[in-house]
């Protein structure tokens, strides 16, 4: 995990009067095991696999205190769930492709993605703080071959 995340969160902490605990630092660490985009959910049941007295509601208060401090954004991936992002520290301006076939999520970034978002706020009198572009797109793979390895992963993943 990056130093940053928890420097930043044992700030926070501080500033709002609260402490460390370890059932947060197993959280914490988890939420920050991988790159991969997840719901609290998703959190829950890693954070499980770590520690079994951590309970739902610890889950999602330190979720709010990722996402406060700025360790932790949510993001819109169009699944009718908040989905939050691990890895903008390292990346802030970066954007999302949504695979509408296989439900991969693909991030990327392109400087003149950046300019462009740049001239259309300017022009319209606004000063960028955050910006993020959602591109939802069909699975060539799966249109091309008929199948789709990464959903066939997902779908092995999950028993089905």
């Amino acid at each position: 995990m990056d130093q940053r995340v928890k420097e930043r969160l044992d700030a926070y902490l501080a500033a709002q009067g609260q402490r460390r605990t370890k059932q947060r630092d197993v959280i914490v660490e988890a939420a920050f095991a991988t790159d991969e985009h997840f719901n609290a959910e998703e959190l829950l049941e890693k954070v499980r696999k770590i520690d079994r007295t951590v309970s739902r509601a610890t889950v999602y208060r330190t979720i709010s205190l990722m996402t406060e401090c700025g360790v932790l954004r949510e993001v819109d991936l169009g699944r009718d769930q908040t989905y939050y992002d691990p890895n903008f520290l390292d990346k802030p301006q970066h954007n999302h492709l949504i695979c509408l076939d296989c439900d991969r999520v693909v991030e990327f970034e392109d400087d003149h993605i950046g300019l462009l978002h740049d001239c259309i706020t300017r022009r319209l009198g606004f000063q960028p703080e955050l910006t993020s572009m959602r591109i939802e797109a069909r699975c060539q793979e799966l249109a091309r071959e008929g199948r789709c390895h990464y959903k066939e992963a997902r779908e092995a993943a999950r028993g089905l």
